[in-house]
């Protein structure tokens, strides 16, 4: 595995002083659970540094590229780059699956919403890495290069926008009506419920969405509506 660290550490153009820190980065829980005696510890503690260190470069690089953004805004432009989706899109970018140390039940299971998880953590794991072997500005150098290269296109396609939002937008400016949200069906116990949502504009029922409360269904159901385009 060590080749495959070295190529990958080629890379992203980076030379570490400790190897195996980076190593650490892909070392998933699952793995040490059929490996306990692996010479290295999983890679939470460095997710848990790589996460502060990337909020913080998105926010110093966001508040002086859009100086005059309101933090409204900022704030949900950061959470566009920084979602488990882009964080996962960008390990997918960097091929990271061919790296993780992964337990033989992980490692099959390549499409899972805990799969997009797994790379997305690797990916703050990684950041933490660089921060603690190279310092603060090759952290930044990373992010800037393999993070908020989507920045345009969250900017151009209004992806910082939340989908409630996105809808409401479309539906005002196409028929100047606010939809509205109706609850359709409720199931489960009290500590497992499942909502069903329905988004109308006017009376026309537009889409339907899950969740497990109404707001995640409410913004299911304005993903969905927005996909449609035939309302």
């Amino acid at each position: 595995m060590k080749d495959k660290i070295l190529k990958f550490e080629k890379k992203i153009k980076l030379k570490f002083n400790n190897l195996e820190l980076l190593r650490q980065a892909f070392v998933h829980r699952s793995y040490l659970n059929e490996n306990p005696k692996f010479k290295l510890n999983h890679n939470e503690r460095l997710e848990f540094l790589g996460d502060a260190v990337l909020e913080l470069v998105t926010t110093d690089l966001l508040f002086y590229k859009f100086p005059d953004k309101p933090e409204g805004d900022l704030t949900n432009i950061r959470a566009s780059l920084v979602n488990s989706a882009s964080l996962a899109r960008t390990a997918n970018n960097l091929e990271i699956d061919e790296f993780l140390y992964l337990s033989h039940g992980e490692s099959k299971d390549k499409d899972s919403k805990a799969r997009r998880y797994i790379l997305a953590n690797c990916i703050e794991a990684i950041i933490g890495a660089i921060y603690l072997d190279l310092g603060y500005n090759y952290a930044k150098k990373f992010i800037e290069e393999y993070i908020m290269d989507m920045l345009d296109e969250v900017i151009e396609k209004k992806l910082y926008m939340d989908p409630k939002t996105k809808f409401q937008e479309k539906s005002q400016e196409n028929y100047n009506i606010t939809p509205k949200y109706k609850l359709l069906e409720e199931s489960g116990p009290d500590h497992k419920k499942t909502f069903i949502i329905g988004l109308y504009v006017d009376e026309k029922l537009i889409s339907k969405g899950q969740g497990s409360s109404k707001q995640e269904a409410e913004v299911d159901a304005a993903r969905i509506g927005l996909e449609k385009k035939d309302w």
